[in-house]
């Protein structure tokens, strides 16, 4: 069904400040906070007895005890008690309800891709790499395999960003001169010195040693994935020496991974060093060696083929499954028409559509790993005293999305409607063209981590509440479901979807100005995280993580 803005159209059923999103669904939007009253509706009229806020969600339909609440054309819960039409959803009458998939009950799926026709000859700006793959950025990286080099890291940080010119400065310590009535610093930064390195890198963490031998072992594969990704030039490598993470084994596994790696790499190991100071100038005095040779390499153009992005979500709201997802889902079907790739993650936000999912699959072993991978995850956070059940936070609740499989349906928009090419666990790299669902936790950081290192080199990542997520070596361009938090916290932000809400533009509208940003991006331009230094890391543990 097609629905009527004021100026535009998208899919679904709307009427003034409410919108029905499928034919099957027994629950309305509220695009607007709703007072008491009657309101006419898809040629019904509604009577609401209580406010609805926006985002939120009445009935259309009176429900009895148990019967299952559709939104989205699925199952997202079921009643707690009889409820008229017109009643509110609140997390007092509705329990998450989550249908079961099976490889058995696999539809016949078809996809009519996009019409990329605008795009088939663009290019971006990028750098080109040994084995084929192309980087959005070009940065060395300082990399850890045990959290005991984490201080060594922080004097080698010290030293080389301010000389270097990669120093951004706090914008705040102005602020505190004033405030303390200190004379202002004659400090300035420093001229870029290798005009064709983005910047260098440090990717702290708490890992390698201490915890489990398979904490150890993803910890490295995620490392070994960040220092062979494309936006890569090459790294430095610390190791103490004693720790689970040798890197014998790193190297093992890189072997594995990245057989034909040709990555620059030096490593540094403080029990033969001995000494800090040792450690400290030998990384430098190398790593400047090496810096010398990357910084030759220049930006080229390059086929929109050569994209991956990830695909992300992080402090959702009501409105995140009808604007900014589907959006995002319509550029990740452009990049994949193109020739590209994307990655869906976050497996505990896709619960209750693993059907769809796996109807989409390539084939049945496509299907059966994401199942697989799906029920093994869900069976160790309930063996923890957890559930996916438990992943709304309380911001979510507060915006709308009141049960995990309302959240996941929404949240599984950012996959579009392309065919699933393949499945990854976290840290396995992309090996295919096409959609990729990969598994990660829905935490934001977590998840955005393991799309680095899974080979995204763009990173989309929608939000209804803002959250000032990035990563160390992947631009993240953040896309606000709504205008009035891209207008409050617009250093953050670099997209507005609101646009879709307000009916002034179309999903395929903003999903083609998402396309055009992703390619200004892959092409050199900074994004607000960039700007900011938003460097976030934090490894996903094998332990429960929603």
């Amino acid at each position: 069904m097609r629905v009527l803005f004021a100026k535009k159209q998208m899919t679904g059923t709307q009427h003034h400040q409410i919108l029905m999103l499928d034919s099957a669904d027994n629950v309305a939007v509220a695009l607007g906070d709703l007072v008491p009253g009657s309101y006419p509706f898809n040629g019904q009229i509604y009577t609401l007895a209580e406010p609805v806020a926006r985002k939120h969600k009445f009935l259309t339909k009176s429900l009895k005890k148990g019967d299952k609440v559709i939104m989205y054309g699925v199952p997202v819960g079921h009643v707690l008690i009889d409820l008229p039409a017109g009643s509110v959803l609140t997390t007092d009458n509705v329990r998450h309800f989550a249908a079961s998939a099976s490889l058995d009950k696999r539809a016949l799926y078809s996809w009519e891709p996009p019409d990329v026709s605008p795009w088939q000859e663009r290019t971006f700006m990028g750098y080109h790499r040994s084995d084929g793959r192309v980087g959005t950025a070009n940065y060395w990286l300082f990399v850890p395999l045990v959290f005991c080099e984490n201080r060594n890291l922080k004097a080698i940080e010290d030293a080389l960003t301010r000389t270097l010119g990669y120093h951004r400065g706090n914008t705040y310590e102005q602020l505190v001169r004033q405030i303390i009535a200190a004379p202002a610093s004659r400090e300035s930064q420093a001229a870029r010195y290798f005009k064709n390195i983005d910047g260098i890198k440090f990717l702290y963490h708490q890992g390698g040693c201490g915890g489990t031998r398979q904490d150890a072992e993803m910890l490295l594969r995620l490392l070994v994935g960040y220092v062979n990704h494309p936006n890569v030039a090459g790294a430095t490598i610390l190791s103490l020496g004693c720790q689970h993470a040798q890197v014998s084994w790193y190297q093992q596994i890189q072997e594995a991974l990245f057989p034909k790696s040709t990555k620059t790499l030096i490593f540094i190991e403080q029990q033969q060093l001995k000494t800090e100071e040792m450690v400290v100038r030998t990384a430098i005095e190398k790593t400047l060696e090496a810096l010398h040779v990357a910084n030759q390499t220049e930006r080229q153009p390059a086929p929109l083929h050569h994209l991956t992005i990830g695909l992300e979500c992080g402090g959702s709201d009501g409105f995140s499954g009808i604007s900014a997802n589907p959006a995002v889902g319509h550029a990740s079907d452009l990049v994949v028409a193109l020739g590209g790739s994307a990655i869906l993650s976050e497996f505990p936000e896709l619960n209750g559509v693993e059907q769809n999912l796996v109807d989409r699959c390539v084939d049945t072993e496509t299907g059966r790993k994401f199942m697989d991978l799906q029920t093994a995850y869900e069976k160790s956070a309930q063996a923890a005293g957890s559930g996916f059940d438990m992943n709304p936070s309380p911001g979510n609740i507060r915006d709308g999305l009141i049960t995990d499989a309302m959240k996941s349906a929404g949240a599984a928009k950012k996959g579009g409607k392309a065919p699933v090419a393949d499945v990854l666990d976290y840290a396995e790299p992309v090996r295919k063209k096409g959609l990729h669902l990969l598994c990660t936790p829905g935490n934001d950081v977590e998840s955005t981590t393991g799309l680095a290192g899974s080979g995204a080199n763009v990173i989309l990542f929608t939000t209804g509440l803002g959250t000032p997520t990035g990563n160390p070596i992947v631009p993240t361009i953040k896309i606000s479901t709504n205008t009035e938090l891209f207008q409050a916290m617009n250093d953050i932000i670099d997209v507005d979807a609101g646009t879709v809400i307000r009916g002034e533009k179309t999903i395929a509208d903003v999903g083609e100005d998402i396309l055009e940003e992703i390619i200004a991006v892959a092409s050199g331009k900074e994004t607000k995280a960039m700007r900011l230094d938003q460097n976030d890391f934090i490894p996903w543990k094998r332990g429960v993580s929603l």
